[in-house]
């Protein structure tokens, strides 16, 4: 299956590098672009911004012609946008150029996903969307390790060059590729927003923005919470454990997905997401923090296409727009996760005191997952009765 997808498993890769990668050079670009790191931040907002508009938004649109023309256009911005971050002379053309880049990559999310699931067999549709998480996590993961050693090396500039390097590559791939791809019909009729009167895809969408309240925006303030616990030194093997955990996780859920379904999924990861919080919260042990972080990076990643696979099972025509809101939701999650933090560290809580507060939106979000697990149940046996009486 990683031979038949993997020009889409390379483009989700230098997404998830470009969604991180600025955070560790943020004050290297302020000092370039003679500005502050609290403006470059900014970026991240255009960026999630223009992500979680354009995703639900255009992605339809643009696969009325071919889904080859929609994943090379959304490449295309995606690309172009990063190479003009490169090139910056000035904050104004940067934050324009990370609106480009977030227009083409929420764009590319949901198009990719969609094209990877239409790519395979019904029993391998779980694996697929994986392994596209799988891209995501992984370039999440190496963004900010790689970004700072770049960029301390060669400047932040070089940064954004290997982006745009890893984007062309899968560019040129999906072109090669471009007569093997499938038609997607999905959303071709009325506006992408008519996917979310049906009660269960608005409910996912608000769970996948807990989801990333919780676990993307909590990830941010990782090291300030171990630095409060008095684990200052064990920081870097921290990163790497949530991120080992992410890729992991993300690999391996397919298979489980697909033999098991997403409704026992949709309980287990919310609660071992919770847990891993509480253990955060609760504790000060090393091998205890490794265990919560290693837990929670892959029940954050693989949460991803769990719910993907139970929003759009039964709907395949529609996955395109509702994995488009889902992972819009998650992004735009992570950024008001983040702006929480910060705005609770300003008024005084400890950081360590951030993954109590975590727990919040983590136990909401498991309100609802749970939802649409009874909510799916009570579909499939109506979908039986109505077969059996027939």
């Amino acid at each position: 299956m990683i031979r038949k997808l993997w020009p889409l498993i390379v483009a989700a890769i230098s997404l998830g590098i470009d969604a991180y990668v600025l955070a560790g050079v943020l004050p290297q670009i302020a000092d370039s672009l003679t500005t502050t790191v609290a403006m470059i931040g900014l970026g991240v907002t255009a960026f999630t911004g223009a992500y979680a508009l354009a995703g639900p938004l255009l992605s339809g649109r643009l696969t009325r012609c071919s889904t080859a023309s929609a994943l090379l256009i959304a490449l295309g911005l995606f690309n172009l946008g990063n190479l003009i971050t490169a090139l910056s002379p000035g904050i104004e053309v940067f934050l324009a150029s990370r609106v480009v880049a977030g227009m083409g990559a929420g764009i590319l999310t949901a198009v990719a996903t969609a094209t990877a699931v239409a790519m395979v067999a019904d029993h391998e549709r779980g694996r697929a969307m994986s392994l596209v998480t799988f891209g995501l996590s992984t370039g999440t993961v190496a963004g900010v390790p790689v970004g700072m050693l770049i960029g301390q090396s060669a400047g932040w500039r070089w940064t954004m060059a290997l982006v745009v390097l890893i984007g062309v590559v899968s560019m040129a791939a999906l072109a090669f590729r471009a007569k093997t791809l499938p038609r997607l019909d999905a959303a071709a009729e009325g506006s992408a927003f008519t996917v979310l009167r049906l009660s269960r895809t608005s409910v996912g969408v608000m769970a996948a923005f807990l989801l990333g309240v919780a676990s993307l925006g909590l990830y941010t303030y990782l090291l300030p919470m171990a630095e409060d616990r008095g684990l200052g030194g064990l920081g870097f093997a921290l990163v790497w454990a949530w991120g080992i955990g992410g890729v992991t996780g993300s690999a391996l859920i397919g298979r489980p997905l697909d033999r098991f379904g997403p409704n026992p999924l949709l309980i287990v990861l919310p609660v071992l997401l919770a847990l891993s919080f509480a253990v955060a919260w609760l504790t000060g042990s090393p091998i205890m923090w490794l265990a919560a972080a290693a837990v929670w990076g892959a029940a954050g990643w693989a949460s991803v296409p769990t719910l993907q696979q139970a929003l759009t099972a039964d709907r395949p025509a529609q996955a395109m727009p509702i994995i488009a809101f889902q992972m819009a939701a998650m992004y735009l999650g992570s950024a008001v996760g983040a702006a929480l933090g910060g705005a609770l560290l300003t008024a005084g809580i400890g950081a360590a005191d951030l993954a109590a507060w975590a727990l919040i939106p983590a136990v909401l979000a498991l309100a609802l997952t749970g939802w649409i697990t009874t909510r799916r149940s009570l579909d499939s046996a109506q979908v039986a009765a109505c077969k059996s009486t027939a």
